[in-house]
């Protein structure tokens, strides 16, 4: 928005205004002060952990692109990864889930993704370019054994 590559950019900042100011509002009305910033910090702190617990299954332990840099389509594909599962993981992860679409058609509404997976990952087996995608739970597994193995100089010692 500060940059100028939103259409509505008053509109946006606007509406950005009045989302704080009302759940400021809203909080500091309805609690004490020291309850009320209590609650803030909670909130964000818990909000953050959320964020993080949905955008690390999709990008945590996958290839990154060093030296040549591949087209856009085999750089989106190959560095994402999707978590399968059901309208609770859909639900959950708020779609990004189909990280390898969203990143493919960051424009394209949340509920369409799906749909487009089937038509992306058949492209991609047509063209050789590997799909990855992976089950909740192997995603936070596969999450962990990065950050683990990431980490493993720094328990040795040998940094």
């Amino acid at each position: 928005m500060w940059r100028g590559e939103t259409r509505a950019r008053r509109l946006e900042g606007a509406l950005l205004v009045a989302h704080t100011v009302g759940y400021l509002a809203a909080v500091f009305l309805v609690l004490s002060p020291g309850i009320a910033v209590l609650f803030v910090v909670v909130h964000q702190a818990l909000w953050g952990v959320y964020m993080g617990c949905s955008f690390a299954p999709n990008h945590k332990g996958m290839p990154t692109m060093t030296g040549e840099s591949p087209d856009f389509l085999r750089k989106q594909v190959l560095t994402s990864r999707n978590v399968r599962g059901g309208w609770f993981t859909d639900f959950l992860l708020g779609g990004l889930n189909y990280q390898i679409e969203h990143h493919l058609f960051p424009s394209m509404p949340r509920p369409h993704l799906r749909h487009a997976q089937p038509i992306v990952r058949r492209f991609c087996a047509a063209h050789g370019i590997s799909y990855s995608e992976t089950g909740l739970v192997r995603s936070y597994r596969e999450v962990l054994r990065h950050l683990h193995e990431t980490g493993a100089p720094l328990r040795a010692g040998t940094v």
